[in-house]
């Protein structure tokens, strides 16, 4: 029982490491007033450049780097439609979301010539995962070494930069005068321009964060947990990141531990897979919505209330003096 509950936690912290880093995205994202849904195209972007960058190059780090780069591409282009523009942010977000659906599968069609899949990767060009000083030696200890050996151990190198990715998130947010402007922006952004503080430059700051910490994720789906692009592998975790976020009430702890919650109620669906009742076997396709269906419930009935920041998808129009 106890080895199954590490198997479990370690499984947990494999499926919510994607949407923990989007979750801090959007959290940076709707803090600043700008509502992103796009947090799902920009996961599947990451993921697909990433996969394709890492398979020509040979280079994981190199797949990494241009994963980012096409999020934060995806990112700007959202602000400008919301920022610049004074758009509509679901409907911006929403044609992110279409255009990456659509793009990655044409374009992993037309390259690889395999249903939009991208090869397999292997060696430098995904990153593997790390066994820790004296993880071998200790698997065999009671308690200890299954704690060492499978649950803290044999992670990917962005599964460990993502615990120092949360707390730094925290100070940031919370500890710095940058984190004090961007919620004010998302709380009052006339007051913060009468300050002499420019809410364009905060904004658009928002969303570059945004995009380099949700393209993170998307190459850790790709490069790092399944090791290839598949079409449409984000599987709904830009939206299920949202609802954590939500659920966790805008902090990144909470969103954290709401983040954590959903990965381990998927890593459960598909240990449930093959479960029978009797002679009824039970639907994979029902145990994979498990976790979809809990969070609906999850937010409908145990959230309580969550304020939003107020000017969260309020255009900003500059008073004339």
């Amino acid at each position: 029982m106890f080895e199954t509950i590490i198997l479990m936690l370690d499984a947990t912290i494999r499926v919510a490491t994607p949407l923990i880093f989007a979750s801090l995205a959007g959290m940076f994202c709707e803090r600043s007033g700008i509502v992103n849904i796009a947090l799902e195209g920009k996961l599947l972007a990451a993921a697909f450049v990433g996969a394709a960058t890492a398979h020509v190059t040979g280079s994981a780090w190199l797949g990494l780097l241009a994963g980012i780069g096409i999020s934060v591409l995806l990112a700007l282009l959202h602000g400008f439609a919301t920022i610049t523009h004074r758009g509509d942010h679901v409907v911006s977000g929403m044609a992110i979301n279409i255009l990456a659906a659509g793009l990655t599968v044409t374009l992993g069609r037309h390259w690889f010539h395999q249903g939009g899949q991208t090869p397999a990767l292997s060696g430098d060009a995904r990153f593997a995962p790390i066994q820790l000083p004296g993880a071998e030696a200790m698997a065999d200890v009671p308690v200890i070494g299954l704690l060492y050996s499978e649950l803290i151990s044999g992670h990917s190198a962005l599964v460990y930069l993502l615990i120092i990715t949360v707390p730094l998130a925290w100070y940031v947010m919370f500890k710095t005068r940058f984190g004090l402007r961007l919620r004010a922006v998302g709380e009052s952004p006339a007051a913060v321009d009468t300050a002499g503080i420019s809410v364009v430059r905060m904004r658009y700051s928002a969303v570059i964060i945004c995009g380099l910490l949700v393209g993170i994720g998307g190459v850790y789906l790709s490069v790092a947990q399944t090791a290839q692009f598949i079409p449409n592998m984000s599987a709904g975790k830009g939206y299920m990141a949202l609802a954590a976020l939500i659920f966790g009430k805008w902090r990144p702890f909470t969103a954290l531990a709401a983040c954590l919650l959903f990965g381990f109620l998927d890593a459960m669906a598909i240990r449930l897979q093959g479960v029978s009742i009797g002679d009824f076997a039970i639907p994979v396709q029902a145990i994979e919505a498990i976790p979809y269906v809990l969070t609906v419930f999850l937010l409908a009935g145990f959230i309580g209330k969550a304020i939003a920041p107020k000017a969260i998808g309020v255009p900003y129009t500059k008073e004339r003096e």
